[in-house]
């Protein structure tokens, strides 16, 4: 209600497989979440979007636009990359969904017959990468990205690729759970916790 992230749950997983997300996500709502949430953020992880709609069916999902650009990018060659990326930023830096959406069909028009492989990694997302424009703006820079849950993961990444070899399964997660409540205490509070209310 203060606006302070907190993490829920940390859980290790099969190569983040559809069935290691949904006993995540069953755990949450066993362990007291069983309202669905409004909104969920991730990266391409096929499994937790498969997961999701099993134990959440209304929660809304929005894709990370950080890893969506770098897969568009990653599309295109150098020559066009910056260009590209100071447009795909026009579309998720737009003041309105309506402007979103002009910027993103600009993109596809001025991409999709040179590059179609670039459009198409855009474009097969169009409505989860624009779904934070339904939300109030002040959350916008919270939930367009992963970013912020990602920089508390590098802390535990860092630390966690040192020691892979040396420590159990138990061992490991004991590890992760102390490095990330570390890390939280670095997190922003979400602007506007008001209106989560």
């Amino acid at each position: 209600e203060d606006g302070k992230k907190e993490f829920v749950a940390i859980h290790d997983g099969y190569r983040e497989s559809e069935q290691s997300w949904k006993e995540v996500l069953f755990d949450l709502q066993a362990r007291g979440l069983k309202i669905d949430p409004k909104l969920a953020i991730g990266d391409g992880a096929l499994g937790f979007w498969k997961a999701l709609p099993q134990v959440y069916d209304t929660t809304k999902t929005q894709r990370c636009w950080v890893h969506k650009i770098a897969n568009v990018l990653n599309a295109l060659p150098k020559s066009q990359q910056n260009k590209a990326k100071s447009a795909l930023q026009d579309i998720w830096m737009a003041a309105s969904k309506e402007e979103a959406e002009k910027a993103f069909d600009l993109f596809l028009e001025s991409y999709e017959d040179k590059y179609p492989k670039a459009a198409e990694c855009l474009n097969k997302d169009r409505g989860a990468l624009l779904t934070f424009y339904d939300f109030p703006a002040r959350h916008w820079q919270h939930i367009r990205t992963t970013n912020p849950i990602e920089s508390t993961f590098a802390t535990v990444r860092l630390r966690t690729t040192k020691t892979r070899n040396n420590l159990s399964r138990g061992s490991m997660l004991s590890l992760v759970y102390k490095l990330a409540l570390t890390a939280k205490s670095r997190c922003l509070r979400i602007k506007g916790a008001e209106v989560l209310k």
